[in-house]
């Protein structure tokens, strides 16, 4: 079993602050897995008929583990799992419990508004750069074609026919737990599409005759997607309306092996590394934020940076994401320098491997390695 240490060690962050931990992430992600990895837990499967019986009385449960570490994992199965949660972080806070389950249920808001303050969440993304390292496969090329499902990444072979069985069971035992979808060969198209184009903007107007949808329907779907992790929405940064796009979001699939696998890629090109080195840059922010908000920018001329971070009172960071740093070209941070003249400037570039600074003009850029750009931003 590979030990990933840095989110183990995030969960038990988590237990100093509060007594319930969500473990969220889509599926395959690694949950169950990592849950079962945690020293000196108790592990009880609710999809287990045996185990629903022993918890249809929260109260008796609880009582039988106070004082323990408890994994409760594929909660989503129980009849009133948020229940059995405020239960345990009213009355058993000496408890440390750790719930794991569908996406589905963290999308639900009886889920969010039962337990609002009662617990955290840490959200389990596709493999980082530390879990490369768990796994004794540093290889970038190698997580960018396979992705961050750990099953994926470890196949032998890409997995090809698993990328549709994944979805098939996404469907069947997220989607229709929580949301009526009915017009399933229209809602997995429009996924495909979306990672076919992810990383561009979003129009939804150009999915709704190839899915047979209207554009309502793309926008009720896009919205599902979202709320289950399977897509990210990243709005435009703007504070200046006239000159810049305030509305049309970029929408990028969770993960690069869907990505490979919607483009049809069964080998990657030279040309394929910086539009998937870019979602990988992606996920790594995501994965030490914890879903606090990314941006990107772009004016009416077609300047664009990647993305844009936020801090308070200051000025937007801009983030350039390039495989090579020689491929930096600096007229798009100029541009939004132009308008935003505060912030910090970074190019992640996966040939850097020292940090360093360069100044084109009144602009300072530091380039950085991924792992560097974490320990900056």
């Amino acid at each position: 079993m590979f030990l990933r240490g840095e989110w183990l060690q995030r969960i038990e962050s988590a237990w100093q602050r509060r007594s319930v931990v969500w473990l969220k992430g889509v599926r395959r992600v690694g949950k169950t897995v990592l849950s079962r990895s945690m020293a000196d837990v108790e592990y009880f499967d609710c999809e287990l008929p045996r185990m629903r019986r022993t918890l249809e009385d929260p109260e008796g449960f609880l009582r039988e583990v106070r004082g323990k570490r408890v994994v409760l994992d594929e909660i989503h199965r129980l009849p009133s799992p948020s229940e059995l949660l405020k239960i345990a972080a009213d009355h058993f806070p000496d408890t440390r419990i750790l719930a794991t389950g569908s996406s589905t249920l963290g999308a639900s808001s009886k889920f969010r508004d039962t337990l609002m303050g009662r617990k955290e969440t840490v959200w389990l993304t596709p493999m980082t750069l530390s879990d490369l390292a768990a796994f004794e496969k540093t290889d970038i090329k190698h997580r960018l074609h396979r992705g961050g499902l750990p099953p994926f990444f470890l196949a032998r072979e890409f997995p090809e026919s698993d990328y549709q069985e994944w979805l098939d069971s996404y469907w069947a035992k997220d989607i229709q737990e929580l949301f009526r979808l009915e017009r399933r060969a229209s809602f997995q198209r429009l996924f495909e599409m979306i990672a076919a184009q992810s990383g561009g903007i979003f129009e939804a107007t150009r999915f709704a005759a190839p899915c047979e949808i209207s554009r309502q329907t793309v926008t009720n779907y896009l919205a599902v997607l979202e709320a289950t992790m399977v897509a990210h929405v990243i709005r435009p940064y703007s504070t200046q309306g006239a000159t810049e796009l305030v509305s049309a979001p970029k929408v990028y699939a969770f993960d690069t092996g869907f990505v490979c696998y919607a483009r049809g890629w069964l080998d990657l090109r030279q040309d394929d590394l910086g539009s998937l080195w870019e979602h990988l840059v992606l996920n790594e922010i995501q994965a030490h934020r914890q879903m606090q908000q990314i941006n990107y920018w772009r004016d009416k001329n077609k300047h664009e940076i990647d993305f844009i971070l936020r801090r308070r009172g200051r000025g937007p960071d801009a983030i350039e994401c390039k495989w090579s740093a020689d491929d930096f070209d600096d007229r798009n941070l100029r541009a939004l320098r132009r308008r935003y003249p505060d912030g910090r400037n970074w190019v992640v570039a996966a040939d850097v491997d020292r940090a360093f600074s360069r100044s084109a003009g009144d602009l300072d850029i530091r380039f950085v390695s991924l792992a560097g750009l974490i320990d900056e931003i």
